[in-house]
């Protein structure tokens, strides 16, 4: 196979180009929301629910794509490529598979691993008649049950549900904008999708009083089929660059306690010529002078 590259004509490709380059800390993941040939009202408000939570760091497709997932990825690895997005969320609906989601992530523009889930119940944002988070506020993430940490497949939809929300990296926190919950409690083979508000109230203290107010969506879901990547392809997806590992600082130890010690090296020093203060006080005597020299300083003669 022959590839043809051709550089960019305008700045503004390539400035695309540039955006799509390889980079030693990854952007920010983009989500595209897909509906199927055959979705239901259910399934469309499901996702655009999920497209406003996700903002702006999602594309919502409003025609429907006639397209199986688990039977054939090439659609879905031609929207990512387009589109840039390295997760998706598919919605569909058929007699077989009721109110269908197939959520799931790419590497290389290729599928890594989906999972198909299965709506039981849905309250929609509008139907929750309370306050709002503002758009891009990135969500606190807790998981319940133990089968998220036993199970092989919760896990690794816990890992996929991560993704999906945890937003951008941010260097650092202020108490007021941890302000937006989503809670995933597993148990009994379902799983619940929570999300509430974070409410700061008066406490008469320093620490603020905290209350949570159910904002929407809300899902009840069911796993369904599963297709995961493989342990090496897994592996390989989370390998990082070395230019991101911390390099091996020498001669620095730690002890039990967590002090940092360290070793440093240096050349013998000569004090006899080590640089004092010029003061009058320091300075040397004549007869100090002479004694050091072993005689008599000569005397000056007089000018003529």
């Amino acid at each position: 196979v022959i590839y043809c590259y051709r550089k960019p004509k305008t700045k503004r490709a390539k400035r695309f180009l540039e955006k799509r380059e390889p980079k030693l800390n990854e952007n920010t993941k983009n989500a595209m929301l897909i509906k199927g040939g055959n979705a239901n009202l259910t399934v469309t408000e499901v996702l655009k629910d999920i497209y406003a939570v996700k903002k702006p760091f999602a594309v919502l497709y409003k025609r429907k794509n006639v397209t199986r997932p688990f039977e054939d990825q090439t659609s879905l690895e031609f929207f990512s490529k387009k589109s840039d997005c390295s997760l998706f969320l598919f919605g569909s609906h058929n007699k077989k598979r009721p109110n269908n989601l197939i959520i799931g992530r790419m590497f290389d523009y290729h599928v890594l691993d989906m999972i198909e889930l299965g709506i039981e119940k849905f309250v929609s944002l509008k139907d929750i008649k309370n306050s709002k988070c503002p758009e891009g506020t990135k969500p606190m993430l807790i998981f319940a049950g133990d089968v998220f940490d036993v199970n092989e497949e919760y896990r690794r939809l816990k890992s996929l549900l991560i993704d999906f929300f945890r937003g951008p990296t941010v260097p650092s926190i202020r108490l007021a904008g941890l302000e937006y919950v989503l809670h995933f409690t597993a148990v009994d083979g379902k799983i619940y999708m929570r999300s509430y508000k974070v409410l700061l109230k008066k406490s008469g203290c320093k620490i603020p009083r905290i209350e949570l107010e159910e904002m929407g969506p809300s899902l009840d879901l069911v796993m369904r089929r599963t297709h995961l990547a493989s342990d090496d392809l897994y592996k390989l997806s989370l390998k990082q660059p070395k230019g991101l590992k911390p390099k091996k600082k020498k001669n620095i130890s730690h002890d039990v306690f967590g002090t940092t010690y360290g070793r440093i090296h240096m050349q013998k020093q000569d004090l006899g010529k080590l640089q004092t203060r010029k003061m009058k006080g320091l300075k040397k005597r004549p007869a100090e002078k002479s004694a050091e020299d072993g005689g008599e300083t000569p005397k000056k003669s007089k000018s003529a």
